[in-house]
């Protein structure tokens, strides 16, 4: 029997998603389920509370995920307006980036020799938009404000005129790679390369803590730039097409800008802290929608421990297919995203014949 249920909806740019939480009645006492995905399709479903409940105690599991979720941009709206009738409703820019999708190391080659595509190196840190007029405001991926290191904010003071900037920021510096708007106008729906010239003639090579992100546009240079940033263990690449638009939020699959790691990383739910150690065990959802264990990670002695259901950024070399990651580090707590996207989906697999020992 339902006790209560809300289905909450977010819609942005190219996403339209639904997550429905439920507090049903069961076997004496009370559960609490979701479900989650795009709209229209079929939502990957789950229990948040494993073995019935008293009444009081599954209801503050439900309250809470519903807050959770609605300070995260759902909204009860079929709209789906983010973060409407939400207590942080006034910090939404309406501003969001447009994200990449993940490719392998099989497309890397057709991309090096595509000459519409333009690589760059992937910064390791925050990603993060800076409006740029009467105040300096930064912008996370979800488009709620949040603050600068006063070494960013104080260069992008210096540029002198409105402008918005797309970019990763790394501690005190930010690697800009991208033009939104300049002088009041909308550059998202000019080609890349429109952009990419306009940012340079703003910030030159960078401006104090702003730094203009290097460019490859020739095959030999990107070929080059790609073995040289391998080597040297970055993070991974960015390919972008010149020729297309600044399209907010992520597409399904493919589009005209993609990274590729030379390591993974992915974001992960804290199921529970191993008593007596600094380590965290670690779920993600899997095909089912039901939560999967993936091993334990350790919180390095400069971090907090985090709490059981905060979602953390993990690094890693690469999973096993039963899913348990291997040499997993903990970079951070991640409060911009959403624990829909921690499925078994982002997971990076060691290839088959590496798992015989060849």
């Amino acid at each position: 029997m339902t006790k209560e249920t809300v289905t909450l909806y977010f819609r942005h740019g190219v996403s339209d998603k639904m997550y429905q939480a439920t507090l049903a009645e069961r076997g004496g006492g009370f559960i609490v389920e979701f479900a989650f995905g795009r709209r229209g399709n079929t939502l990957q479903t789950g229990l948040k509370t494993f073995t019935p409940l008293p009444f009081d105690e599954a209801k503050k599991i439900y309250d809470r995920l519903v807050r959770e979720k609605m300070q995260k941009g759902y909204s009860a709206g079929t709209n789906g307006l983010p973060y409407s009738g939400t207590e942080i409703a006034q910090r939404n820019t309406g501003i969001l980036p447009q994200l990449l999708n993940a490719i392998d190391e099989t497309l890397v080659e057709s991309l090096i020799a595509d000459p519409n595509f333009w690589m760059q190196q992937k910064h390791d840190g925050k990603r993060v938009i800076i409006q740029v007029g009467e105040k300096i405001v930064g912008i996370n991926r979800t488009g709620l404000t949040i603050g600068l290191p006063q070494s960013i904010a104080g260069s992008a003071a210096e540029i002198g005129v409105s402008c918005i900037i797309d970019g990763e920021a790394v501690g005190e510096a930010f690697h800009a790679f991208d033009l939104i708007a300049l002088n009041g106008r909308d550059l998202r729906s000019s080609p890349y390369r429109d952009r990419h010239e306009k940012l340079f003639n703003l910030i030159g090579e960078g401006t104090g803590s702003i730094k203009f992100v290097e460019t490859y546009c020739r095959q030999s240079e990107k070929g080059d730039a790609f073995d040289r940033l391998k080597r040297a263990n970055a993070e991974g690449v960015v390919f972008k097409n010149c020729t297309a638009p600044y399209t907010p939020g992520r597409l399904a699959s493919g589009g005209s800008q993609l990274k590729h790691k030379f390591v993974a990383d992915g974001t992960f739910i804290v199921a529970g802290v191993n008593a007596g150690k600094r380590s965290i065990g670690l779920e993600i959802f899997n095909a089912s929608g039901q939560r999967q264990y993936v091993g334990n990670v350790t919180v390095p002695p400069n971090q907090k421990i985090p709490k059981v259901g905060a979602l953390v950024e993990i690094r890693y070399l690469y999973a096993f297919r039963v899913g348990c990651l291997f040499q997993p580090v903990l970079l951070g707590v991640r409060d911009d995203i959403d624990s829909s996207a921690c499925t078994t989906a982002q997971l990076k697999f060691k290839h088959e014949e590496d798992d015989d020992g060849e």
